[in-house]
């Protein structure tokens, strides 16, 4: 390595896919319906809160764990939801969005060497904060078409170097949600192997199929289990970057030592906001999960009619479909080629994997866009039939 070289464990990482195919999407004028982000913005009472907020003067550093009113509120969510008493003084802490809260915990609770298991295909932040940490991830598969978790695989995963598991579930890219009988094969892996487990569950307000089970309700895992989730999904403001890690406060420390060093503190306007947020009535919630219901029908009936195989999720606002009956085998390629084609672009599910492979084949498309754009990617998609 020269001096003029990125750091070893920063190799191969490079520009995310995401920036990559929304850059094209822009320069090519397509649908884009590669990253996850809302066309719409959320309810109204929440920018009016956050607009109050910036009047009212809440514009400088806020409390390093976040406003005290937000956590309060985070607590009550996990109480209201699912059940779970919190303490929002030594249990919660607020982070700049979920992909904080997932860099600040690995770099705060993995050492060099260390090895992390997780869900394969994963987000791509995961790869690179087990990387910036100095751990090693391990891959557990879910494979098409169904997506489930292989017990025996996860406890083959599992070796003395293990420090935790990192889930996901919701699961992007998949929609796979967890069921209870794969929620209590982790919780009794980490028991008998005394592991700690970190859950990404940014899209608990988005099933349809079967409800959210927070891994953290099971017997015996509140202690043992740190808990994120995010505002951005779940009231569509996902350029507010407003998330929170929930665990025992020896895991939650950990998060805030490391997260005290990557942005300090962030979004003082938009954290009373989104505490007004959390304590919206259960229509917010019931009408969220219907919408994208319908939506993600809508998409999934689209592509099958242009000629892909599609995996109807069971949970977040992203549809997997293969793209080998419509002639192609790779992706990547794919995914470049199409704005050029028809104007719509997607994600390539394989730089989610290790195992590219076993990804090449598959594509991802959000659905969390308003019909007639939806309407209007399907229209251009059928292109590729002729």
């Amino acid at each position: 390595m020269t001096r003029h070289e990125q750091a070893q464990r920063l190799r191969g990482l490079g520009t995310t896919i995401f920036a990559e195919m929304s850059a094209l999407a822009l320069a090519t004028g397509s649908v884009n319906l590669g990253q996850g982000f809302p066309d719409t913005d959320g309810p109204t009472e929440i920018a009016d809160a956050a607009v109050a907020a910036i009047r009212a003067g809440h514009n400088q550093y806020t409390p390093a764990p976040g406003v005290p009113d937000l956590r309060a509120a985070i607590a009550e969510h996990q109480q209201r939801f699912y059940g779970l008493p919190v303490d929002p003084d030594t249990e919660v802490v607020v982070t700049t969005g979920a992909t904080e809260a997932i860099a600040a915990a690995l770099l705060g609770l993995v050492d060099p060497g260390d090895e992390v298991v997780a869900l394969e295909p994963f987000y791509d932040s995961y790869a690179a904060c087990i990387a910036m940490a100095g751990g090693r991830r391990v891959p557990v598969m879910l494979r098409a078409p169904h997506f489930r978790l292989d017990i025996d695989r996860l406890r083959t995963c599992v070796t003395e170097r293990t420090r935790l598991i990192l889930l996901n579930t919701p699961h992007n890219p998949t929609g796979t949600v967890l069921d209870r009988a794969e929620l209590q094969a982790v919780a009794d892996l980490a028991i008998e192997r005394d592991l700690i487990v970190v859950t990404d569950e940014v899209y608990e307000h988005m099933t349809y199929d079967e409800p959210h089970i927070p891994l953290a309700t099971l017997p015996g895992m509140a202690e043992r289990t740190l808990t994120i989730s995010s505002a951005g999904k779940t009231f569509s403001f996902t350029g507010w970057k407003v998330g929170w890690a929930v665990g025992p406060p020896a895991l939650v420390k950990a998060v805030l030592t490391a997260k005290q060093f990557l942005t300090f503190v962030s979004g003082a306007p938009f954290q009373p906001a989104i505490a007004a947020g959390l304590r919206l009535s259960d229509a917010h919630y019931t009408n969220l999960r219907d919408s994208l219901r319908t939506k993600r029908d809508r998409l999934c009936a689209g592509l099958r009619d242009v000629g892909f195989e599609v995996y109807e999720p069971a949970g977040t606002y992203f549809v997997t479909a293969d793209i080998r009956g419509l002639g192609y085998s790779d992706g990547i390629e794919f995914c470049r080629d199409l704005p050029k084609r028809c104007g719509v672009v997607a994600i390539p599910h394989q730089v989610f994997y290790d195992d590219v492979e076993a990804g090449k084949p598959l594509v991802r498309f959000a659905f969390c866009k308003r019909d007639e754009v939806l309407d209007d990617a399907l229209d251009r998609l059928r292109q590729l039939k002729s």
